[in-house]
């Protein structure tokens, strides 16, 4: 799977596949989240883990436990394991609002899945 040139929508339905296929990976996972991805193929989405399954929303949700800010190409580097999120966040790369630890938990969720 070539995920630089997948869509953006097509990305999102490959991390609830993913995400699904091994859900004990998400068995101590309770959060909400919301991304807003900006750039030529930009769009909004939510995803929630909640007892040991994950749900990709379109659209953000509005009271999300920890919500994210980035470039589709930034977007599509997290999810390859070529950013590092704290990284990214002292570089303005990626905003975080909410809870920054679930941006780094995210992070090493990404991980344990290729993508």
């Amino acid at each position: 799977m070539d995920i630089d040139r997948m869509p953006l929508n097509e990305i999102w339905q490959e991390i609830d596949r993913k995400a699904n296929e091994q859900p004990i990976l998400l068995k101590d996972m309770n959060a909400t989240y919301s991304f807003t991805i900006t750039g030529n193929d930009e769009g909004t989405y939510g995803l929630t883990f909640s007892d040991g399954i994950a749900t990709v929303i379109d659209g953000g949700i509005n009271d999300a436990d920890c919500s994210l800010t980035m470039s589709v190409d930034n977007f599509r580097k997290l999810l390859q394991g070529n950013l590092n999120s704290a990284t990214a966040f002292m570089t303005g790369r990626l905003k975080v609002k909410g809870n920054i630890g679930l941006a780094l938990k995210l992070e090493n969720l990404l991980k344990k899945y290729s993508l």
